[in-house]
């Protein structure tokens, strides 16, 4: 089945109904493998305990700018190709990313505070990611407030792409400025710098993560394309009666003076 297929509602329905199930049964097999295997992971010798944080924090840090990444994709696809379903992917996609990123910024706290002796600095990565979640906020805040939704796609989509500009800031922050907050060293050149012990349960937990965005997202847009369907009909029912209600009038008057 091809993205032209999915296009249309029906079979993405269809689809997604299939899909669901065996998404979440996997998503579920994932995360209790991957907490299982970060349970059992050593204790770092300078961090101690409080190293396995990572194991949540990292994949949530990945997601935050993984799924803006994936809404900048749907919303050219609602300007440029005029893709039925991309501003349903990237209005579904956008409570789902501002939970992965609030969910970064608050282990990253939790994180910081034994590791730099407070919760929160204002540095670089840590006000970028804050940036990031505060623009999640004001797009789903701009889908609300703009009752058409041709236009509300639109104005979310312009400033979903003028919001990328932000990511690659987030992910070259730490290079490009002095910062708290530690370098890369799972994604960079020559490799990653983890032990095993700790890379395994970590790339367990970001595949576990990816999937759980997956299934959140299939169902969030499901839900959206339905309640689409709901508001068309409602509208449809409202435009019927405001039709009938001015023949019902003049039959009545007609009715009254004969």
């Amino acid at each position: 089945m091809s993205l032209i297929d999915l296009a249309n509602p029906t079979r993405f329905l269809a689809l997604a109904a299939r899909l669901l199930p065996w998404l979440a049964l996997v998503t579920a097999a994932l995360l209790a493998t991957g907490l299982y295997l970060s349970v059992l992971a050593p204790d770092d010798y300078q961090q101690g305990a409080t190293v396995k944080i990572m194991f949540i924090h990292v994949p949530n840090a990945w997601l935050s700018m993984f799924v803006w990444s994936i809404m900048s994709i749907a919303s050219l696809g609602t300007l440029v190709w005029r893709h039925p379903l991309a501003d349903v992917a990237a209005k579904a996609a956008a409570p789902i990313g501002a939970s992965f990123t609030f969910l970064a910024l608050l282990t990253g706290s939790l994180w910081g505070r034994p590791m730099w002796g407070t919760y929160w600095e204002w540095d670089a990565r840590l006000t970028s990611v804050l940036i990031l979640f505060l623009m999640y906020l004001g797009l789903m805040a701009l889908w609300r407030s703009v009752e058409d939704p041709t236009r509300a796609a639109r104005a979310a989509a312009v400033l979903t792409l003028v919001g990328a500009i932000n990511l690659p800031i987030i992910k070259f922050s730490v290079d490009w400025w002095n910062t708290l907050h530690q370098p890369a060293s799972v994604m960079r050149m020559g490799g990653p710098a983890l032990d095993k012990s700790f890379l395994i349960p970590l790339l367990v937990m970001a595949v576990g993560f990816s999937f759980l965005f997956i299934t959140l997202h299939v169902a969030a847009m499901r839900n959206e394309i339905l309640r689409r369907r709901v508001r068309s009909l409602q509208m449809m029912q409202a435009r019927a009666y405001t039709t009938a209600a001015p023949a019902d009038d003049a039959a009545g008057q007609i009715a009254g003076a004969a």
